[in-house]
């Protein structure tokens, strides 16, 4: 099956996943895919990610742990939101001034920049802009 926007598609694995309570997800792996993976370990809002390679070597498997606080009734995901912002058919890029701040500092803007994927933070710190990519918090 192809799917016409990838990064929205992961986004909303994880946001069903979250929903249900799941540990783990797995979904065909992408550059940009690994590179957002990445970005929410550092940022502690997923445990871990690895990349499994398939059949050949084209057809990579990115599988996520998520991450939960609390007891075993009680436990909550540490995602509790999630939103695509740029998409294919509407492009957002922003200046270094107009880096969105997400719940004033509790959650992380994505954005791709001409040195990479980073977070809205970092991109502030080294005065760059970019395209945002999505919100989470």
């Amino acid at each position: 099956m192809t799917v016409s926007d990838p990064i929205a598609d992961m986004l909303t694995r994880i946001r069903n996943a979250v929903m249900v309570g799941h540990e783990l997800i797995a979904m065909p792996a992408s550059k940009m895919k690994i590179a957002i993976a990445q970005i929410l370990k550092e940022e502690g809002f997923i445990s871990d990610y690895e990349v499994v390679e398939g059949k050949s070597p084209a057809h990579k498997t990115l599988r996520i742990q998520l991450k939960y606080v609390g007891e075993r009734r009680n436990r909550r995901s540490v995602i509790t939101g999630l939103e695509r912002v740029s998409r294919s058919g509407r492009r957002v890029y922003i200046g270094k001034k107009n880096i969105p701040w997400v719940l004033s500092g509790m959650g992380i803007a994505i954005l791709s920049t001409p040195k990479g994927m980073m977070t809205g933070q970092r991109a502030r710190k080294l005065g760059i802009g970019g395209e945002i990519i999505c919100k989470i918090w």
